[in-house]
């Protein structure tokens, strides 16, 4: 005879204790004014092909921002937050009181995401004293890129964050500010950064609908694509007022490291640009350029997130209709890509077919060098063993 089999509802279902800092519904929740990634229409970017079919199609949004004007969107009404991609504006909250204080490899590592490379983990350290590298709150993390043996064990200097969090405990003392719960949005940087975006989105009354944890543990706000396109146009507008721009520019290893987006766009760029990732599908490029005299921003968001070859193939091809060349990513696997016409606005469309996606060291391998149905006909017979003795029983 086989026991009743007694069924328990979770500790964590609706309703039962324990439940309120778990979703209510598998299916998510509707929340008045915001728009999750089903109920928006992704634009598609770029797809990646195997002999004239598409395997892949990336979806995002892209924005184009004059001064605080949008000038082109493609789905960049999308609600996103900045994630990473965010630390140069974060730094505008800091800038002033640290400009004396830190040397300009401590500047750039201060807006960076990086590897951590042993020349990363160097700069980040060097910011603070070791007696006070303990108030160090990013998570524990390994080197996003490794070589070698990995056998490191996590530390907070490996985390890519760990140059943003250093100088703001540097800044925090510096504005005799309590560095006690520095990451949280009680902490009193926090309202002077939306004010650095209020004034950069021209909204004085703007607030966030939502504020999140990042990775690092430190509040990330949501805005639109297209707002973060007003607000990376206003970094080219305002290059001078600050140290940021110089700084990236001059130790662009340092922003993101070997083989990443945005240090090899700001190396492209020549002092003309600067660029920064964020998590999940981000990149800034805030461009000085003469078609765009009040600044150029131009964000791109990947819709099901980080995808660094789809990110840097629509990177190419913004730059490269403004006349900046930044190299191809290392090629897909007996793929090639192909561009959406909608990534640039009308007037750089016939500049855009110019972009292209492949190089000469990088031909199809995604065909055979000969016809298979005239190969198959010639070669198949209704009998495959006609040719052969016939075999005695």
């Amino acid at each position: 005879m086989s026991e009743k089999k007694i069924i328990r509802p979770s500790s964590v279902s609706p309703g039962r204790p324990g439940s309120a800092v778990f979703p209510t519904n598998p299916l998510g929740e509707k929340h008045e004014g915001i728009a999750t990634g089903r109920d928006v229409e992704w634009e598609p970017l770029v797809d990646f092909r195997r002999m004239d079919i598409s395997e892949n199609t990336i979806h995002g949004a892209v924005a184009w921002a004059h001064g605080d004007e949008i000038v082109h969107s493609f789905g960049g009404n999308v609600l996103v937050y900045g994630r990473s991609m965010m630390k140069p504006l974060m730094m505008k909250t800091f800038a002033k009181v640290l400009d004396d204080e830190l040397n300009w490899e401590q500047k750039a590592i201060s807006c960076s995401s990086h590897n951590g490379d042993t020349e990363h983990v160097a700069a980040a350290q060097s910011i603070l004293t070791e007696s006070e590298w303990g108030l160090m709150q990013c998570p524990l993390d390994v080197p996003l890129i490794q070589f070698g043996r990995q056998v490191r064990r996590p530390r907070r200097w490996f985390h890519t964050c760990s140059g943003e969090h250093a100088a703001m405990l540097k800044g925090l003392r510096k504005m005799g500010m309590n560095r006690a719960g520095y990451t949280l949005p009680s902490s009193p940087w926090f309202p002077m950064f939306l004010d650095v975006l209020r004034s950069y989105m021209n909204k004085p009354d703007w607030e966030p609908l939502r504020v999140a944890k990042d990775g690092c543990g430190l509040p990330t706000v949501s805005n639109t694509v297209d707002e973060l396109a007003v607000m990376f146009a206003g970094l080219a507008t305002n290059k001078n007022e600050d140290w940021i721009w110089e700084a990236m520019n001059r130790s662009p290893d340092l922003i993101g490291g070997f083989n990443r987006l945005d240090s090899t766009c700001l190396k492209a760029g020549n002092g003309k640009l600067i660029a920064k990732e964020g998590a999940d599908g981000l990149l800034g490029l805030s461009i000085e350029h003469p078609d765009w005299p009040k600044g150029l921003g131009v964000v791109i968001k990947i819709a099901h997130g980080w995808n660094s070859q789809a990110t840097w193939y629509v990177a190419r091809a913004v730059l490269g209709v403004l006349g900046i060349e930044l190299r191809n990513p290392y090629p897909l696997h007996r793929q090639k890509a192909f561009l959406v016409s909608g990534i640039v606005p009308e007037k750089y469309q016939e500049a855009l077919e110019k972009v292209v996606t492949w190089d000469e060291w990088d031909p199809d391998q995604d065909r055979f060098n000969l016809d298979w149905n005239e190969y198959s006909a010639g070669m198949t017979r209704k009998d495959p063993f006609s040719n052969e003795g016939g075999l005695e029983g």
